[in-house]
Formats: C-alpha cells, structure tokens, sequence
C-alpha cells in the first residue's frame, strides 16, 4: 500500500471538518425551529435550553470552519439534511437525542480519520466538542424520559416558564446547562 502524501492527507481531514461542519449547521437550524416552537407552546425552559444548545453547535460549525481555514479549504455552508419542522413537544426529544448519538457515533469516526491521517489537532476538536455532544444527548434523553414516565404532569410544570436566555448566552454545554 502506498503511503498517502501529506496534501492527500490534509484533504480526507478537511473532508470530515466539513461534513461535521454541515452536520451542526443543520443542528443549529433544527434546534433553533424547535426553539420557536417550544416558545409558541409556552414550554419557556425547553425552548430556553433548546436555544443554549444551538449556540454551542454555532460554536461548533465555527470550529470547524476556523480549522478548515487553517488547513486551506473552504468551509462549507450547506447543512447536512433538512429540518423538521412543527414538531410536538413529545417527539421534540427523542428526535434530538436520535441525532446527537448519531452525530456522537460519527464524530468519533471522524476523530478516528484525524488521528489515522495524522493531524491530533483536529482531532483534538472532535474529542472537545464529544464532550459537549454528549451533554446535550444526555440532556435530551433526560428530558425525553421525564416526558414518557410523567407526561403531562411534567409538561404542566415547565409550561409558562420564562424562555429567556439573557443577552450574552455562553450556550448549554459552556454555560453549564451540561453539568
């Protein structure tokens, strides 16, 4: 087997960077719809913390982009699927810890692809933003499980809560949401 030149190299790193870049810009997209929508049914929290987790994958995306740049490619703006829109809160959850243990089982992939390729530094990134990946899949399966074995009892608890998240919000993960 032929050894892959260094530019060979670079090019499968920024490839992974820019399908995870275009995977978080579809979740900054769905989270923030679900966000809007969770507002609209008065459920202030969830929408809250919906909007915390969307800023840290506009974190994310950013990351990504910055080290694209650093590796001479062009980041991608294209978001990795379409959203799904007007969702009931109980399918709010499931959906989203769905798609962050898939985005979890890529990520480690794509760190896996990194390291094989040479580059810890973009790997690096990827074991950073797993750690953040997983606190918003287990916020979600959290929530998620509160919705089956609760229900409307939790539902009428969280429904008229503020949803506000202040001026500066610092996201779910960093602000501590994800602790």
């Amino acid at each position: 087997m032929a050894k892959k030149s260094k530019q060979d190299r670079r090019k499968a790193v920024i490839t992974v960077l820019n399908k995870a870049r275009a995977m978080e810009l579809l979740a900054v997209h769905q989270y923030m719809n679900q966000h809007y929508g969770l507002d609209d049914m008065d459920y202030g929290e969830l929408a809250a913390n919906l909007k915390l987790i969307a800023i840290d994958e506009m974190r994310h995306a950013e990351a990504f982009a910055e080290r694209i740049k650093e590796l001479g490619g062009e980041p991608t703006t294209e978001k990795d699927g379409k959203v799904k829109a007007g969702q009931k809160v109980e399918a709010v959850f499931p959906f989203d810890a769905n798609l962050e243990d898939d985005t979890i089982d890529k990520y480690n992939q794509f760190f896996l692809t990194c390291q094989e390729n040479g580059d810890n530094v973009s790997a690096k990134i990827f074991e950073t933003i797993l750690d953040e990946e997983q606190a918003h899949y287990n916020y979600f399966d959290n929530v998620n499980e509160h919705i089956k074995k609760l229900g409307a009892t939790y539902l009428a608890k969280i429904a008229g809560t503020p949803a506000s998240t202040g001026l500066t919000p610092k996201g779910f993960a960093v602000g501590g949401g994800g602790e």
